[in-house]
């Protein structure tokens, strides 16, 4: 199933989903870990349906996001949505909804309804299949409702990597999120995933 081995390379990433997060054990002699990144997207539950608005049957606007409990030797953030139902050109590779990186490590979310563009004044960057900016979800009504993943991440850096030039869209957005994830191996802090759910209205 696409789902499940999405899932797993969601795991091999070092990915905890919101729900699941819950702090680990404390180690002996070390006292109480810390307590586990959060995110939380206002506009809907976590595991529910994602508002019209949000996705390409409505206005297409992001989400606001907002993460708590962020580990102190952060540098900066990177958020990574996704469709898990959906497995694209390359046969494995989950739909790139919207990478966003080199978030500064001062932010605790990102805003409603972000505006477009390859950089934004902070330095925050951004891609997705379509264009630089956020793509809604748009699952067609005749089928099942699909499952849309947003992590974020805490780095202990700031990674160099700029947007790819692909051959389309949607290989742009696929090669900037490869060289995203990699040069990202080694530097996860803190993680956490927060879930909606949608297909097209019938």
């Amino acid at each position: 199933m696409r789902l499940a081995s999405s899932l797993a390379l969601l795991a091999l990433a070092g990915v905890t989903s919101t729900a699941a997060a819950q702090g680990t054990p404390p180690t002996a002699g070390r006292g109480p870990a810390a307590p586990a990144m959060v995110l939380m997207i206002p506009g809907w539950p976590d595991g529910t349906q994602i508002p019209v608005r949000f996705t390409q049957a409505g206005e297409q606007v992001s989400p606001e996001l907002r993460w708590t409990n962020v580990p102190a030797s952060t540098e900066s953030f990177v958020v990574n949505m996704q469709d898990l139902d959906v497995a694209v050109q390359r046969g494995t590779e989950t739909q790139p909804h919207w990478i966003v990186w080199s978030i500064p490590k001062t932010a605790t979310g990102l805003p409603e309804g972000m505006k477009p563009g390859a950089e934004q004044p902070d330095g925050t960057r951004q891609i997705s299949a379509t264009a630089p900016q956020y793509r809604g979800p748009g699952a067609p009504a005749s089928g099942p409702l699909h499952h849309y993943a947003f992590e974020v991440y805490a780095l202990d850096t700031k990674i160099d990597v700029s947007p790819a030039t692909g051959a389309t869209p949607i290989a742009s957005a696929l090669d900037t999120r490869t060289a995203v994830l990699r040069a990202m191996q080694g530097h996860v802090i803190g993680k956490a995933v927060y879930v909606g759910l949608f297909h097209r209205p019938q």
